[in-house]
């Protein structure tokens, strides 16, 4: 099951640049690496990001992460993907620009 990041251009640049990352300022704070679903990609994009444009999606192998990856209960009683250690350029399985058009991130239909 693929599993996805949203990144901001500077941050996507620093990770490929460096080649590992502990993530954004809000996984920073938090202690973990925060991931989203297919299914929750959307809403993240929305809460999150909403207006930002710049944003790459990542997307990585929810099995190759390892005992790492934590399934945690979030908004709405979800459970959310948290990754407990680095993220690596190795782990990453795509990343694609998530333009925004109309105000809406435009995911690729890679996802459905």
């Amino acid at each position: 099951m693929l599993i996805y990041k949203i990144f901001r251009q500077a941050e996507w640049k620093a990770f490929q640049a460096d080649g590992e990352t502990r993530g954004a300022p809000v996984d920073l704070a938090d202690g973990f690496i925060h991931f989203s679903t297919a299914a929750q990609a959307a809403e993240t994009a929305a809460k999150h990001f909403a207006g930002e444009s710049d944003l790459w999606l990542l997307a990585l192998e929810a099995d190759d992460l390892g005992d790492a990856l934590k399934w945690e209960v979030s908004r709405g009683g979800a459970l959310f993907p948290h990754l407990f250690r680095d993220l690596h350029m190795t782990d990453v399985k795509w990343s694609k620009p998530l333009p925004i058009v109309d105000g809406t991130h435009q995911f690729p239909d890679e996802m459905t």
